[in-house]
């Protein structure tokens, strides 16, 4: 029995090395690491038009170009744009940015794309090579 007990704890010894090696390994990855950062990115902006409301203008980072040249630049309202497509008030949307939905939109499929690529990347790593190039190919033609 006391063979048995040993055994099973230099097992869960094993299992816990081979999962930290693992969690190491993926931090070891590149393009894993840009893809975990993007995404975070990403997932921040949206998370920042859900918090922050259109209706009491609280936003808390102004538009630097507007406070000192006193002219809007091609960014200006997006921020509001975002908050009201968030909130399926797309029309309303138009009004601030009229380029903010393709911009969210790009935002949305990028964090999907994210998601998806870095999954195909680990459950298939004869196919890393072609999938990078996809990805940056396929990101490059969407934001173009």
């Amino acid at each position: 029995m006391r063979k048995f007990t040993i055994m099973k704890a230099d097992y869960m010894n094993c299992l816990q090395m081979k999962s930290e090696v693992r969690e190491t390994a993926l931090l070891n990855e590149p393009y894993l690491v840009i893809n975990i950062a993007f995404a975070l990115i990403i997932s921040l902006i949206l998370l920042y038009s859900l918090v922050f409301s259109p209706v009491r203008d609280n936003y808390p980072v102004p538009c630097i170009h507007e406070r000192i040249s006193g002219e809007k630049c091609p960014s200006c309202g997006i921020s509001h744009s975002f908050s009201l497509i968030a909130r399926g008030r797309i029309a309303e949307a138009y009004t601030w940015n009229s380029r903010g939905m393709s911009v969210f939109i790009f935002f949305l499929a990028q964090l999907i794309l994210r998601m998806s690529f870095s999954r195909s990347y680990l459950k298939d790593p004869d196919s890393r090579r072609q999938l990078i190039i996809t990805d940056i190919t396929g990101s490059i033609l969407m934001f173009l």
